[in-house]
This record gives C-alpha cells, sequence and structure tokens, in this order.
C-alpha cells in the first residue's frame, strides 16, 4: 500500500446520549482511563503497516473547534484535514463532504467505537472492500453482514429480525478505492436511498456489492463503546484491566488506600481517601477523604466528603458531601 491511506472519522453528531457532558466538548475528547476517547480511537491505528504514509480526515460540526485544539495541542504529529458537516444527513453525506481530499485507499471508523485489531495485513489486502465484525448474541439492534458460501458477503442489513446471522458490524471499514464508494454514494443519493432523510454507509456498500465489488469480513474479539455514560464507565472498566493500570506508581503519602486497577493522574492530590477499583483520577484533580470506585474524575475537579460509585464527573467540577451516583457536567457545583 505505497498511496496514502486516508483515515475518515465521522465526528459530527451532538452526543445528545452523553448529555450534560456534550453540551461543553464533543464526546470524543471525554476521558477515558487517563487519555480522551479519542486518543483511544487514534491508538488503533499504530499498527497500519505505514504509519507514516496516513492522513486524518475529521468530519466535524458542534464543537468541532475543540476536536482541532484538542489535536494541535496532543497530537501535532499527526496530518488532519477537518470538514464541517453542518447538517446532518447520515453517514454516506458526511463521507461525500470529504471527496475532494479523497483518492486511493482509505479506512471509515466511528468515533465512538474502539476494537482491538492488527492492521498490518492491508499492505497485501487483495478484497475491495473490508468490513469489521462481531459475533454478537443478539443482532436485532446492530447491522450484519449476510455472508455467501463462497465467504464473501452478498450484502448488508440494518437490524435484521432473523437472530441467526450474528456477525454484527462494528463501524470499521476498509475501502481499497475510495473514489469506487464515492460513485456509489452519488449513486445512493440518486436513487433516494434513504431513511428519515439520513443517508446511512451500508445502502452505499450494498450498491458497490450489487455493481459487482468483493468484500470480505474481518472478525474481531474485542469491541467497546463510548456513546453513553453506562458504555464509557464499562469501557473504562475494560481499559483499566487492560494496560492502563498506573496503580505502581500512585504515591501513598496522604492515608491514601488504592484498590487496583486504577489510573491516577501523577498531578491529582488525593488525600485521607479510597480510590479503586475502577477508578480514573484526571490531571490536577483534589480528592480529600471520599471513597471513588467505577468512576471517572476529570481534570480540574474537586470532590470531598462523598462515596462516588458508578459516577462519571466533568471538568472543574465540585462536590462536596454525601453518598452519591452522579453524572456531572463541566464547571458545575455540587454541595449535598
Amino acid at each position: 500500500m505505497s498511496e496514502t491511506l486516508k483515515i475518515v472519522i465521522p465526528m459530527a453528531g451532538f452526543g445528545t446520549r452523553l448529555r450534560p457532558h456534550t453540551w461543553s466538548r464533543p464526546k470524543q475528547l471525554i476521558s477515558l482511563a487517563g487519555q480522551s476517547v479519542l486518543a483511544h480511537v487514534l491508538d488503533m491505528f499504530s499498527t497500519l503497516p505505514n504509519p507514516e504514509n496516513v492522513e486524518f480526515i475529521f468530519i466535524v460540526g458542534y464543537l468541532g473547534d475543540k476536536v482541532e485544539a484538542y489535536m494541535d495541542e496532543y497530537h501535532p504529529e499527526f496530518k488532519v484535514r477537518f470538514v464541517v458537516q453542518e447538517e446532518m444527513r447520515g453517514q454516506s453525506h458526511a463521507i461525500y463532504l470529504t471527496k475532494e481530499y479523497l483518492s486511493g485507499p482509505m479506512l471509515m471508523v466511528f468515533a465512538d467505537t474502539l476494537i482491538e485489531t492488527n492492521l498490518s495485513f492491508l499492505k497485501d489486502e487483495e478484497a475491495d472492500m473490508v468490513a469489521w465484525v462481531k459475533p454478537v448474541p443478539d443482532p436485532r439492534r446492530f447491522g450484519v453482514t449476510e455472508v455467501g458460501e463462497d465467504g464473501w458477503v452478498k450484502r448488508l442489513i440494518e437490524k435484521p429480525k432473523d437472530v441467526s446471522n450474528n456477525l454484527a458490524v462494528v463501524g470499521f471499514y476498509y475501502f481499497k478505492d475510495s473514489s469506487a464508494l464515492l460513485g456509489a454514494i452519488e449513486e445512493q443519493m440518486e436513487q433516494g436511498r434513504a431513511l428519515k432523510g439520513e443517508y446511512y454507509l451500508a445502502d452505499a456498500i450494498n450498491i458497490m456489492l450489487e455493481d459487482g465489488a468483493k468484500m470480505r469480513t474481518e472478525r474481531v474479539q474485542i469491541w467497546l463503546d463510548a456513546g453513553t455514560t453506562e458504555a464509557v464507565l464499562e469501557t473504562n472498566r475494560y481499559l483499566l484491566k487492560h494496560g492502563y493500570d498506573n496503580t505502581a506508581e500512585v504515591g501513598r503519602e496522604g492515608n491514601i488506600t488504592v484498590i487496583p486497577p486504577v489510573f491516577v493522574h501523577p498531578t491529582a492530590m488525593i488525600e485521607a481517601s479510597v480510590i479503586g477499583p475502577y477508578a480514573s483520577i484526571g490531571a490536577n484533580c483534589t480528592i480529600k477523604n471520599s471513597v471513588i470506585r467505577d468512576s471517572i474524575i476529570e481534570k480540574g475537579s474537586q470532590v470531598t466528603e462523598i462515596i462516588l460509585d458508578g459516577s462519571l464527573i466533568g471538568e472543574n467540577v465540585q462536590v462536596d458531601g454525601g453518598a452519591e451516583r452522579l453524572n456531572v457536567g463541566d464547571n458545575s457545583e455540587v454541595k449535598m
């Protein structure tokens, strides 16, 4: 794969399932196990065969300027273009907005999809398209791939009624020729293949399959989500158990008890508290006389005299007193 690989990441949605946090920043900048959701997304591409020959295209909307500022500050090593999707008209429409930057091979990844996959095989990939999939017990709320006896994908099916086909697509795709995808999207729009005014990528892919393109599946065992508060906390637990626990680096002065796995930023100040299990404490946080478990507390927040369990606390929040399960957005003050 000598051509530049384009990685298209749509992230123009409002993130309504993660409010109140997404009133002040896009969901891709919420923290998980010590770094942003977006940083974890970027980590998925570390196994690309030619990582220096990659260009990211971020499709942004509401609060997109914060994503751009974040990349400038924390990931200046990446080449990134930003395209604004002002009207929510679906996945295919979002990709079509990037057409002036697309040529050659591309990956398309949803911005709250986290999987574990080794991408080194792409240098030798012969299929026109690859869809990453995961077997699930009940596929009816997902899209699935229908695979023929020859091993090639016949079509994608949104929210199937039949549970016998359980290969759910995880929101991660490879296209050998992005111009072929753009042509299919144009055909999709001309045919009016839309649902409630939105053009879905599955319909464009089905057009390509109808025209003879070859698509195969790539299975994954780990598929994490960061689209809701519950999913964020579940993914945080998984990441802390699999490589992001820094218990050994947490200082014990100040009468602190640490129950691993946890992530505690080195600038956090903790006194007379129990941290963990499954707690993530951000930069410049202050925790006093508290118990924090199965929770994420983001940078600059102050927590005093409280037991927090299953909570998501935004940036620069003050929480004082009581035993609660909280979901508090940025720059808030909570006293009980």
